[in-house]
């Protein structure tokens, strides 16, 4: 018989969809899946409708020992739901509201000046937070397998070689931000960080823009409460609950 932990694991990781994709992503709207698992209306057509949070694929003490529960349910419900409101508060009146089709689009569509600050600074928190959650598992860690292990291997020699560069990464954000592991134009695998909460599909604003496929929040809400100021250890503990099924489909999909 399934037991009501497993039953609640299973029902959010059904809510998130395949990985965050576009579409799931344009919405997360609160109506009733129409083409794809957490998607809401279609609005492509006319524009983007009001975001909700999603909820966990797990739950939040799911990830122990590794992330506490009580961080998860402020990075979560407070954190996260804190920009989702105040995204659908900047989207209110603004023409990017109707011109855009999805998050990704919208976030591509920033630039470097202020009116587009409220939605830089919450589109970008709403879609990588949402990334984020569906990055880790209770299963999570190991290495990867299959044809996305394989190009891991290609493009940074070896696995270890990879983690090395993407803690370093991680590790040397001054301030608040996040790692990414993401996939370019030339469909190549690359390392990078973004301050605050850009991120690489922000193309008119960083400097290596691309797919995220794996991110991890350096934020110090993301780790305070648990490992205070020793962020390489979060970081290397972020290293055991890694999806990595999850990442090989976002790679995929990317480089389709």
């Amino acid at each position: 018989m399934m037991n009501k932990r497993t039953f609640l694991k299973r029902s959010a990781t059904l809510a998130l969809g395949a990985s965050l994709s576009p579409l799931f992503l344009q919405s997360c709207q609160g109506e009733e899946p129409k083409k794809e698992e957490g998607q809401g209306k279609e609005e492509a057509a006319t524009g983007l409708s009001e975001f909700v949070l999603p909820a966990l694929p797990y739950a939040a003490d799911a990830l122990l020992p590794h992330i506490d529960t009580e961080t998860m349910n402020i990075h979560h419900g407070k954190h996260h739901a804190g920009y989702v409101k105040k995204l659908n508060a900047a989207l209110a009146g603004n023409p990017l509201q109707k011109e855009a089709n999805s998050l990704e689009d919208l976030l591509g569509r920033l630039e470097e000046k202020e009116e587009h600050t409220a939605l830089r600074n919450n589109g970008g928190g709403h879609y990588n937070h949402s990334l984020f959650w569906a990055n880790m598992s209770p299963e999570g860690g190991g290495t990867p397998a299959g044809e996305f292990g394989q190009a891991l291997e290609k493009a940074f020699g070896s696995f270890e070689q990879f983690a090395n560069e993407f803690k370093a990464a991680a590790a040397s954000r001054f301030g608040s931000g996040w790692a990414w592991l993401a996939v370019n134009a030339k469909k190549e695998l690359y390392i990078c960080s973004t301050p605050n909460q850009d991120n690489p599909l922000m193309g008119k604003i960083v400097e290596q823009p691309g797919q995220p496929i794996l991110g991890l929040d350096v934020w110090e809400h993301a780790y305070y409460l648990n490992y205070q100021n020793q962020r390489k250890s979060y970081i290397n503990s972020f290293f055991n609950i890694i999806n990595w099924s999850a990442v090989a489909e976002r790679w995929a999909k990317a480089v389709k």
